[in-house]
């Protein structure tokens, strides 16, 4: 990139013409300060207030997001950056970006990404909703730690700092406020050198309501990080559903179990087949969601699930299907054989009952898994994108 910096402060902006001056002109000391080869850049998302006139009247150079949305704001920024230092913040006036310092030392010692903890730097009082600060930020990165075994602490504090060219490589994707998760977790997911320092949180300048949402951008982070766990929406919920079914299961198959004064009986049988139908799709899941997730780069991959999906091959999971369907036809043809011998009235014996429900377990499973089966073997399908030749012998992708 020609005139390359060592830094860019980069802020997004949608209609902050009360705080963005402010902003800029605590940023634009911070370099002044400590001399560092830096820009300030603004990533307009649409702004209708003025906000990018004020941005170039205080010295800032200004970009414009053609896409919607926070996520889409900073990834226009990022691109557009001059610096090999990125730090990003809201241009609403909360953060102080006079005070990077840390932040700068943090990358200058070989810091990929370095995010700021607002609850070791301190919130000022009125800076953060109680809901945010007891509930929601706390909550959602516990769960980000636990996901993905991050060591952050503060999962979506906005003001951060990154080495440019670590974050490109990442090919983060989301356009929403669900960017900065994304972020964290890929950074996270490909061992980049994340790290913290404290920050504060000042209450904001403008006197219009934040573009945030709790309940719904909440949820989208939510989301994103089940999404992007494939484990722990699919893989730990099957695993356990299958072992309860299989367990509970071979208790009951051979008749009913009494624990005390308790008997369980057919129905408990039926709802142990259920769970084992209902794991072992989610377990399905899990690995077609993995597989889709590594092959077109949501999650980096893994050798140790690659060797895994590798050694699940489209034929081996149709023989295990084939198996499971053929010994449910031979449990139904002798439940049906059980209820000829009764005319076909009422089914009242328990034993016949049984066999119908694990007869019926077995071909639902095994036609789960052959479809299954399929669908991620049409997800593992080479693509080549293979180029003609028009009238002109000019190239072109062919469709």
């Amino acid at each position: 990139m020609a005139d390359e910096l060592e830094l860019t402060i980069l802020m997004p902006c949608l209609n902050e013409a009360e705080t963005l001056a402010v902003c800029i002109g605590k940023a634009r000391a911070f370099i002044e300060r400590t001399g560092i080869a830096g820009e300030i850049l603004i990533a307009d998302n649409g702004s209708t207030d003025g906000s990018p006139a004020i941005a170039r009247a205080e010295g800032a150079r200004v970009v414009q997001a053609s896409q919607r949305g926070y996520g889409a704001a900073l990834a226009t920024g990022i691109s557009a950056a001059r610096g090999r230092f990125v730090i990003m913040g809201d241009a609403d006036d909360s953060y102080d970006f006079s005070r990077l310092d840390a932040f700068v030392d943090a990358l200058r010692a070989g810091a990929d990404l370095v995010m700021g903890n607002r609850f070791k730097g301190g919130i000022a009082p009125g800076a953060m909703p109680w809901h945010h600060r007891l509930i929601g930020n706390p909550i959602l990165s516990a769960v980000g730690r636990l996901f993905f075994r991050t060591p952050i602490r503060d999962f979506h504090c906005g003001l951060r700092g990154f080495r440019r060219q670590a974050i490109i490589e990442l090919n983060l994707r989301t356009t929403g406020m669900e960017f900065a998760s994304e972020m964290v977790v890929k950074a996270t997911l490909a061992r980049c050198d994340v790290r913290e320092v404290p920050t504060t949180l000042s209450p904001d300048g403008r006197s219009r309501r934040p573009h945030l949402r709790s309940f719904r951008d909440g949820w989208r982070h939510l989301r994103f990080l089940l999404v992007f766990s494939p484990r722990w929406l699919f893989l730990y919920p099957g695993i356990g559903l299958l072992i309860f079914g299989l367990v509970v299961g071979a208790a009951l198959v051979g008749g009913p179990l009494r624990i005390g004064s308790v008997v369980f009986s057919t129905h408990t049988f039926l709802v142990a087949a259920l769970c084992v139908i209902m794991g072992t799709q989610s377990i399905a899941f899990a690995l077609i969601g993995r597989r889709f997730a590594s092959r077109y780069g949501f999650i980096p991959r893994s050798s140790t699930y690659d060797r895994l999906l590798e050694s699940l091959t489209l034929e081996r999971i149709l023989l295990v299907a084939l198996l499971l369907m053929l010994g449910g036809l031979g449990a139904l043809g002798w439940g049906l054989w059980e209820w000829a011998r009764r005319d076909f009235g009422p089914l009242t014996s328990a034993a016949t009952l049984r066999a119908i429900i694990l007869a019926m377990t077995a071909l639902v499973t095994g036609f789960q898994l052959m479809m299954s089966g399929f669908m991620s073997s049409i997800i593992n399908i080479p693509i080549y994108e293979r180029r003609i030749s028009d009238a002109t012998g000019e190239q072109r992708p062919s469709s």
